[in-house]
């Protein structure tokens, strides 16, 4: 005789119970309560972003004695835009203009070439696709300092010596392999699927790229021109090394206008580095956006 389990008809089986009111609201007061070492942790970086800003900004207005007396964390007695006039008076608008025209050119450049590159990077997948892909990417471990002497020789040969594209060239090719990288991994975030609609639309490969890749690459796009203009706009080495007429200087070397043989003149210095960081300030302003959401996609799919 075998033993029967009991009839098990009618027996709700328990259901687990759902979280309460209580835990939310345990929850929401947890995360509104006060964090002491964040708060010190966010005010130690805000005194590490903000004094320095503060001895900018001052001392571009203070007089040039006042500031060798009183430092540059004084609140300046007599404030001046002298200074100001005196960067604008010494050429710095001379020099604005020529990294303007070379940060434009720059830019178009390296967006001309890294968008084709990215789309043919994603869309031919074979091996020697993926061979230049990696050839890219070896620029991102050469630094412009191990190459400076290569490049000028080759910038001889070629006849561009003290010539703005002489810095545009090199800056441009620099700035690439950074530039495709986070290109074609904003490229790779698009689904196959809408290439095969588009496909079976009767388009080729050209209406594909103008209709469909860089309108949904503009964060992408967006993120490469931000990144290359920056590159161009602070570029050093290359307008030192590549130029030598005054009326090709481009703004970081005209900063040593403002120094002398036996004192540097740190209020106007100041002044005229403030002036130059307004275009970029307000390029970053308007891009901000599209520059976060570009970096987000790097990593593709």
């Amino acid at each position: 005789m075998t033993a029967t389990s009991p009839p098990t008809a009618g027996r709700r089986t328990p259901r687990p119970r759902a979280a309460g009111p209580d835990k939310g609201r345990r929850l929401r007061s947890w995360r509104q309560r006060p964090n002491p070492v964040a708060g010190l942790g966010a005010f130690a970086w805000l005194l590490v972003v903000g004094v320095p800003l503060y001895a900018l900004l001052v001392a571009t207005f203070q007089q040039t004695s006042e500031y060798r007396a009183a430092g540059p964390l004084t609140i300046p007695s007599d404030p001046t835009l002298g200074n100001y006039a005196r960067a604008i008076e010494n050429g710095l608008a001379g020099f604005v203009l020529n990294t303007v025209v070379v940060t434009a050119v720059v830019v178009a450049i390296v967006v001309a070439l890294a968008v084709t590159a990215g789309y043919a990077i994603v869309r031919t997948r074979s091996l020697m696709t993926n061979s230049l892909f990696r050839v890219f990417l070896l620029g991102l471990a050469i630094p412009n300092q191990a190459v400076i002497i290569p490049v000028y020789l080759i910038i001889i040969e070629m006849g561009l010596y003290d010539s703005l594209l002489a810095v545009m060239l090199p800056t441009a090719a620099f700035a690439l392999p950074v530039c495709i990288l986070i290109l074609t991994g904003s490229m790779r975030d698009i689904s196959d699927d809408l290439y095969e609609a588009m496909e079976l639309d009767g388009a080729g490969p050209v209406r594909m790229f103008f209709r469909l890749v860089v309108p949904l690459s503009r964060s992408g796009i967006s993120t490469i021109a931000v990144y290359a203009a920056l590159q161009a706009w602070n570029g050093f080495l290359f307008p030192l090394i590549l130029t030598q007429s005054p009326d090709k200087r481009v703004i970081t070397l005209g900063l040593f206008e403002f120094q002398g043989l036996y004192r540097v003149d740190i209020p106007g210095l100041l002044s005229a580095v403030v002036l130059a960081t307004i275009p970029l300030f307000i390029v970053y302003l308007v891009a901000r956006r599209s520059l976060v959401s570009g970096l987000m996609g790097v990593g593709g799919k």
